[in-house]
């Protein structure tokens, strides 16, 4: 890999707010039911599927694809997304993910009744509501009545700026503090976390998940250009592509030595994109 000893060092200051540590840690469906008992506040929760970077499908329009796909033990399918940038409408975009999430889990022929109850957990390094909380839960509400409507789809957004002393707010200073731990409190997502910070196989792994995003990428912005039909489509779709890339990796945090060298583009064109 270019760079190697560079991005290894970057490695080092990752941590699970990153989406580039958090997939990998979401491999592991321990740490996925570790973290959600303490967000959903339900100790006795199971995770019996995770799926890191899972793809949801839409034929006719935008597909997604999700930090993590929980499955738990009594049938619900948990999105667990991680956000540094507060960059977009991020309420339309957990919206939008519970829509696609839930056209996907429905059998054809199914009554409504048994479409699987769905949860959206937005972890955030910003205050979306800037209500000076760390958790805030989503209710569906009568307006006329105050009446709570249950209908299968929850919603709780967390964010790592606010620190009241509660549980979930001791497991946020483990996602943005590199040297945060608790073995004794939060166990799985300490050791996961030391392990992938200070291991050579932790930064392989995760040398090895760049790699397949900026593969993935350029494969994706090719596409692109190759449905253009002419040339000067295709090279347009690599430049772009290579744009969309740097931009993936800027988000990241990564040195701009690093982005130049993977995506073909001038320090100045980088610049541009971070401005």
């Amino acid at each position: 890999m270019p760079a190697k000893k560079n991005f290894e060092k970057y490695a080092k200051l990752l941590n699970p707010i990153d989406d580039l540590m958090f997939c990998k840690m979401a491999e592991h469906k321990e740490f996925c039911e570790e973290i959600l008992r303490v967000i959903l506040e339900d100790d006795g929760l199971t995770v019996i599927e995770a799926i890191p970077q899972w793809q949801g499908k839409n034929l006719t329009g935008r597909s997604v694809v999700l930090d993590a796909k929980c499955v738990t033990g009594d049938g619900r399918q948990i999105n667990i997304e991680v956000q540094k940038a507060d960059d977009d409408n991020h309420l339309k975009r957990a919206r939008y993910n519970a829509a696609v999430l839930t056209t996907n889990i429905s059998e054809t022929g199914k009554k409504f009744e048994f479409i699987p109850d769905v949860c959206i957990v937005f972890i955030s390094k910003f205050d979306i509501f800037d209500g000076g909380l760390p958790l805030y839960h989503i209710d569906k509400v009568v307006r006329e009545t105050g009446q709570v409507i249950e209908d299968g789809l929850t919603e709780i957004f967390v964010n790592t700026i606010n620190y009241d002393g509660s549980k979930p707010a001791r497991l946020m200073k483990l996602f943005t503090e590199n040297d945060a731990y608790s073995n004794d409190e939060f166990p799985i997502t300490s050791e996961l976390k030391s392990i992938l910070k200070s291991s050579e196989g932790g930064s392989r792994a995760m040398n090895e998940i760049l790699e397949k995003l900026i593969s993935d990428e350029k494969r994706e912005s090719e596409k692109r250009g190759e449905k253009r039909g002419r040339e000067e489509g295709i090279m347009l779709g690599k430049k772009e592509g290579a744009k969309i890339i740097a931009k993936t990796m800027i988000e990241e945090g990564l040195p701009t030595e690093l982005i130049m060298r993977y995506t073909g583009l001038s320090e100045e064109a980088v610049a541009a994109l971070q401005g």
